[in-house]
């Protein structure tokens, strides 16, 4: 992951949106943000994955939810792809349901168009220095800053595993042996305690309990959602 603040790095950020005002306003927002930073225009969902296909290391797609091309599964058919591009929706859409399903599918962050260019700046740096910005009003009264942080990172961490990972880590949380899910998923012994151990890595953990915690009271970041 690059460090926002070495001005030395050039950055690689996807704006795409069907409007040619709003691209060019988000593209002012980002050169503020990450000075550094070449910028690729989209106006569609196909135009989008071109430019994914097509330039190596994109590290930010911002992307309008309305977008001619979009569908209801398009931001996890770019988190399939491209696994390791974070996205985050810029929408005029501002409700509980469109942010909590964004981010459940795959997003890093939501930024509304009525937020201020600073909050959206901020929201930017965030999500390129491996966070996830949810907008401060859907959040649940009681969660403070701390909390956020904290299931942020958890997310985020979950968030790099593999399918296959994922699958070892839900069947670790049902307190199975590795034997036991060697023969649920087809798999050697060997190669269960290779994915725990990249398991146990990725989520900067000593031991099963400690990855299985992680797993089991995060709900990813639909917790602070809920």
């Amino acid at each position: 992951m690059k460090n926002i603040e070495d001005s030395r790095l050039k950055y690689k950020i996807v704006i795409a949106d069907d409007h040619a005002l709003v691209r060019g306003g988000l593209e002012l927002v980002v050169k503020m943000a990450v000075p550094n930073t070449e910028i690729f225009q989209a106006n569609s969902f196909d135009e989008t994955i071109n430019i994914l296909n097509e330039n190596f290391s994109i590290d930010l797609v911002l992307l309008d939810l309305m977008m001619p091309g979009m569908w209801k599964d398009s931001i996890q058919s770019i988190t399939k792809q491209f696994p390791d591009v974070p996205i985050v929706i810029v929408s005029v859409k501002e409700d509980f349901e469109s942010i909590h399903n964004s981010i459940s599918l795959g997003a890093s962050g939501f930024i509304p168009k009525t937020s201020a260019p600073e909050v959206t700046i901020s929201a930017i740096q965030l999500v390129l220095a491996g966070g996830v910005y949810i907008p401060p009003h859907v959040l649940k009264p009681q969660t403070d800053t701390t909390e956020l942080n904290e299931k942020s990172n958890d997310y985020n961490s979950i968030n790099r595993l593999s399918k296959r990972q994922k699958q070892v880590l839900d069947l670790l949380s049902l307190g199975k042996s590795n034997q036991n899910i060697a023969d649920d998923l087809g798999l050697t012994i060997p190669t269960i305690k290779m994915h725990v151990s990249a398991i146990f890595k990725k989520l900067n953990v000593k031991n099963r309990t400690e990855a299985v915690s992680i797993y089991s009271n995060l709900e990813k970041v639909s917790n602070l959602l809920s």
